[in-house]
């Protein structure tokens, strides 16, 4: 990757600017992924490695192992091999566990789908990468995922035994389910372990030595201003030293346990969660396959846990539970919060309701595989409530103007982040990544952050419009593609506004097409089966026109200054 940029073995900005350089003194990891959870299991051996509560299942770190062996061995038996891609969609549940381990053993590249996703959602992510396989849970919620499988893939229902052939998915080979039972057309998450237990280890040991640490190995999708989501592509290195950065922040060992509401498919519980756990051996628990804040409360009373991850919104309703002064928190130690602006008043009570002394800010993308920024356990409480930290070891930060020339400390500017934990690029999209990242190496975040003369960030907005709703990046045009599919829809813009719940919700302005009668209930109709329901405008309004510049750009600021009016709406304090 970009190692070689990396000069400084300090925290102090460079020459007087707002250009920050992690320290050094530490190495990075040699790991590729299977090489850092081996030596975990041959470490820890008998300490309990994950917990899923709602499960109700248990893994001694052995376990573990054996189970992510039989897994790999099944997969490598159908004949799936190193950089073929494999999609996972499910919520959290021990299978996602193993099936990010398993995959990895063997260098097969994991593709994170969102639990969350519809059909057009999921056809997009598994041909724009070419899935050879799916592991899916049955249902989630209110998605009924192997009816949207049907209804893209009906060959399933007649398949016999082989390779699967679909016209709309063409690459997926291999449908594999979770849970008990069989599936016409599918193969079961348990007769593909128990195929796999006919690879011997040694085996599995020769496909894992052939791994490097710079090969691809994760694919995750984030949203693009441009519609369709992007697939950023991340390396072990990538990964593996993240996850050990963030958790060593935290000062987690071996000791600790940490509990993860947060979701497998996001960085926040597949990086900072799970690896950053197998980077410590600290044991993970998992309260449910989706949050819920008395589940979450009772997990961390019940497994004794030091520390808890969960953006703002998880945090605000745990503690505004009504039965939350019934739990028992007082073994929590630290954690961390992130994934949406974090507001200073819920910092406090984290801190002084919730026990986490060291609590901790983290900010990053999934594209920096994620955390370029974090708050240390021993600054001070101000600035961890009012800034998301110093910069990240072996990672390089500046802002920068309109120009691009690096701005001075306490200037407002794009933040831009170099170093190892910068993506391999967006997959098969040379065009896009080349206007990510920068020909010397620089990941221009599309983030507005002042960095002060100590080196600490606050992010003060974004250079585009995304939106961010309870922890999820929701970029407006890909929302703004969709309605456009709506045959009384003539233009459309969407923005958020301010919530106090969910830091913001989705707005949408529709103009209907001339003599067209539409109403609010069949827009998000519209939307149900097709996009994943945080992404479904809260508020709909019909309009005659849209504000917009003498050049024709709409003027979202106007749109979101109108329904904050109309709504009432004062705007949270945030960090």
């Amino acid at each position: 990757m970009h190692h070689q940029y990396l000069t400084s073995a300090n925290r102090l900005p460079v020459a007087g600017l707002a250009h920050v350089v992690g320290d050094t003194t530490q190495p990075l990891l040699p790991h590729t992924l299977p090489d850092l959870l081996a030596a975990t299991v041959a470490r820890e051996g008998e300490r309990e490695a994950a917990i899923f509560v709602q499960q109700g299942r248990r893994f001694t770190w052995y376990e573990l192992g054996r189970v992510v062996d039989a897994f790999a061995g099944g997969l490598h038996r159908l004949g799936l091999v190193k950089g073929d891609r494999v999609g996972i969609w499910s919520p959290n549940r021990w299978e996602w566990l193993v099936t990010q381990y398993a995959t990895a053993r063997i260098g097969l590249i994991l593709v994170n789908i969102n639990p969350a996703y519809r059909t057009a959602e999921l056809e997009y992510a598994l041909t724009k990468v070419g899935c050879k396989a799916l592991v899916t849970a049955e249902s989630f919620k209110s998605s009924d995922y192997l009816q949207m499988l049907a209804t893209l893939a009906p060959e399933i229902a007649s398949a016999t035994s082989g390779p699967l052939s679909a016209a709309r998915l063409p690459d997926l080979k291999f449908v594999i389910h979770m849970g008990e039972g069989s599936r016409r057309g599918m193969l079961s998450f348990t007769e593909v372990s128990e195929d796999g237990q006919h690879v011997s280890r040694a085996e599995l040991d020769a496909i894992s030595a052939t791994l490097k640490q710079d090969d691809p190995i994760n694919i995750q999708f984030t949203s693009g201003t441009t519609g369709a989501p992007k697939g950023a592509t991340l390396t072990h290195v990538n990964i593996v030293n993240n996850g050990h950065f963030v958790t060593a922040a935290m000062g987690l060992t071996a000791q600790d346990r940490l509990c993860i509401p947060v979701p497998f498919y996001h960085c926040f519980g597949m990086v900072m969660g799970s690896i950053g756990c197998v980077t410590k051996g600290a044991t993970m628990v998992f309260p449910g396959e989706g949050f819920d804040p008395a589940t979450s409360l009772a997990a961390v009373q019940k497994e004794n846990c030091t520390a808890l991850y969960g953006v703002p919104t998880m945090f605000v309703a745990m503690l505004d539970h009504p039965d939350f002064r019934s739990f028992d928190v007082s073994t929590l130690r630290t954690g961390i919060m992130a994934g949406a602006p974090c507001p200073i008043e819920i910092m406090k009570r984290v801190v002084s309701e919730m026990n986490m002394s060291e609590v901790t800010i983290a900010y990053g993308m999934t594209e920096t595989s994620p955390v370029s920024f974090q708050s240390a356990i021993d600054d001070p409480l101000e600035r961890r409530v009012t800034t998301v930290g110093r910069v990240h070891p072996h990672v390089e930060v500046k802002t920068v103007g309109d120009d691009g020339e690096t701005l001075k400390p306490g200037e407002r500017g794009e933040l831009c982040t170099r170093g190892y934990s910068v993506m391999q690029g967006y997959w098969d999209d040379p065009a896009r990544t080349s206007e990510a990242i920068d020909a010397k190496g620089w990941m221009h975040t599309g983030d507005l952050a002042v960095i002060d003369d100590e080196g600490y960030c606050n992010i003060v907005g974004r250079v585009k419009d995304l939106v961010i709703r309870g922890g999820e990046n929701i970029y407006p045009r890909e929302i703004e593609e969709f309605l456009y599919r709506h045959p009384k829809v003539r233009e459309v813009q969407v923005f958020g506004v301010p919530d106090p719940r969910y830091g913001e919700e989705l707005c949408a302005w529709i103009v209907p097409k001339a003599g067209e009668d539409v109403s609010e209930d069949e827009i998000r109709a519209f939307c149900k089966e097709q996009i994943a329901h945080y992404k479904v405008p809260r508020y709909v309004r019909f309009k005659n026109e849209l504000p917009t510049t003498v050049t024709g750009k709409a003027q979202k600021f106007m749109m979101r200054d109108a329904m904050v009016h109309e709504l009432e709406i004062i705007a949270p304090q945030t960090a």
